[in-house]
């Protein structure tokens, strides 16, 4: 904003006919506003000229200013000091591959030069509001052994991202059930969707890829980070819109899906274009997939599987063109199931909202196949051992609620220790009072402890194979779920 005003030139404008004010030394035109403020008219007229800023923020969080301020701003005070452009995110160094002139050596089974380096790194530098605990450790300059600067890059990126473009409109986005459809092309065009399936960058599947990491740098920190700050909207309706069924739909696709069928629907989603969810969940069947009734038979031919049942509770749904659903294609049991992944258009797909309380634009679903004919070459995995491939998708599943938990406990924990910062009782700040204080030291306990168990397990996730880890991370991961909810209720 490029305009400037004495505050002489703010206080003329005094009338509503023509009101102004001021908000940390910029300047608002508030003229045609004044309809649409819910706290009225007459609040206005009382600050009309002058510097608001202390009602302002009383009232108001960041998230008000950021909505209204490329509309209403108008220019800032000729007093006010200029502020230093920000600097570029850092984007990770493309590596450059040098002709070898020598034979390969044997690879080292211990790299101690490599180690002291990753002892000695410096902490990376501060970065948010620097409110204590009111983000990761690692953004408050603390050293750690999990994060590097191509992390630290697209923490920046997106944070960007969303603090212009997502976190001023997701209360509106709620009120309407939904989230604007450029919002999810645009998670497509910048190569985040690819990165939330748990897997090494799928490069030959896409030609998106994040602008400050490499695709072979990528790992499940980067893909913590993108859920993480996601979240720091605190609408789980908006998370589970962008994330919940795309990120637990995908990853079997993917990992157990033939060739032919990924070369077909990889590329669509990972653009934004088409989208996938996850239907396991049914009336009669939730936590116990082992008992589910939606039962698939083969035709006569051998060449589809004919459906029938229902699904419900399942994200996205209402928008899906895939669905990577649980089917009964045996006896009783868990040995009976099987996974297919069933196109919208085969016809006899029909899905209709579930209004879900506090995730409106989550797009929850209720689902009916009738004698849907499903190709038996979209079978994911193998016939009846489709309870190892769900098995398997829990964990990564379960880690995506956590860390949403966590950062959704700390917006509450962050928004907590602002409002005690301004709020007076008795004649001091709710901060003052001892025992406010105590509230917030628990909740910062509990999101640090849980935290630090989540940057652990996904770190072994990372480290072991896919097979170990869901053997033996299950228990843990199921663990820190229950855990994670507890804070979060905390």
């Amino acid at each position: 904003m490029s305009k400037t005003f004495s505050k002489a030139d703010v206080a003329s404008h005094n009338k509503g006919d023509s009101l102004w004010i001021v908000v940390d030394e910029d300047v608002y035109d508030l003229t045609k506003f004044q309809d649409d403020h819910p706290g009225g008219k007459k609040i206005l007229t009382r600050v009309a000229g002058k510097d608001a800023s202390k009602q302002f923020w009383k009232y108001h969080n960041e998230g008000i200013l950021k909505k209204y301020k490329s509309s209403l701003q108008i220019g800032s005070l000729d007093s006010k000091p200029k502020s230093e452009p920000k600097p570029e995110p850092k984007s990770e160094p493309k590596a450059e591959a040098k002709p070898s002139t020598t034979l390969a050596a044997p690879v080292p089974t211990t790299a101690p030069v490599q180690s002291s380096q990753q002892e000695d790194a410096e902490a990376l530098e501060q970065f948010g509001s620097q409110i204590p605990f009111a983000d990761p450790s690692w953004y408050q300059n603390y050293h750690s052994a999990y994060y590097n600067e191509s992390h630290a890059a697209l923490r920046t990126e997106v944070r960007e991202w969303v603090d212009s473009a997502i976190e001023p409109f997701v209360t509106e986005w709620d009120e309407k059930k939904d989230v604007p459809r450029e919002i999810f092309l645009e998670a497509g065009r910048r190569g985040y969707l690819a990165g939330l399936l748990g897997v090494h960058y799928p490069v030959e599947y896409t030609k998106n890829t994040v602008k400050s990491v490499s695709p072979e740098k990528w790992d499940l920190f980067h893909e913590m980070i993108i859920t993480d700050e996601l979240s720091r909207v605190g609408s789980g309706g908006f998370v589970w819109h962008m994330i919940g069924g795309f990120g637990i739909g995908g990853p079997p696709l993917v990992k157990f899906g033939k060739k032919a069928l990924k070369d077909r629907i990889l590329p669509g989603i990972l653009t934004g274009e088409k989208r996938i969810c996850l239907a396991i969940t049914e009336p009669d069947a939730g936590s116990d997939v082992a008992n589910l009734t939606c039962e698939a038979k083969l035709s006569e031919d051998g060449k589809h599987y004919i459906v029938n049942g229902e699904k419900k509770w399942i994200t996205n749904g209402i928008w899906c063109d895939y669905f990577t659903t649980a089917v009964r294609t045996g006896g009783d049991g868990m040995t009976g199931v099987s996974l297919l992944l069933i196109e919208r258009d085969m016809g006899g797909v029909s899905t209709r909202r579930m209004d879900c309380q506090g995730v409106w634009s989550s797009g929850t679903t209720y689902i009916t196949f009738e004698d849907v004919k499903v190709p038996v070459e979209n079978l994911l995995g193998k016939e009846n051992q489709g309870f190892k491939v769900i098995m398997t998708n829990f964990n990564h599943e379960r880690v995506g609620i956590i860390i949403q938990s966590l950062r959704f406990s700390r917006v509450c924990y962050e928004e907590s220790v602002k409002y005690a910062s301004k709020r007076r009782t008795f004649g001091k700040k709710l901060i003052e009072h001892p025992v406010i204080r105590m509230k917030l030291a628990h909740m910062a306990r509990q999101i640090e402890a849980s935290y630090n168990w989540l940057e652990n397990l996904v770190y072994q996730c990372e480290k072991m194979g896919e097979t170990e880890a869901m053997l033996r991370l299950g228990g843990a991961i199921a663990g820190l779920k229950a855990q994670s909810t507890l804070t979060f209720e905390f």
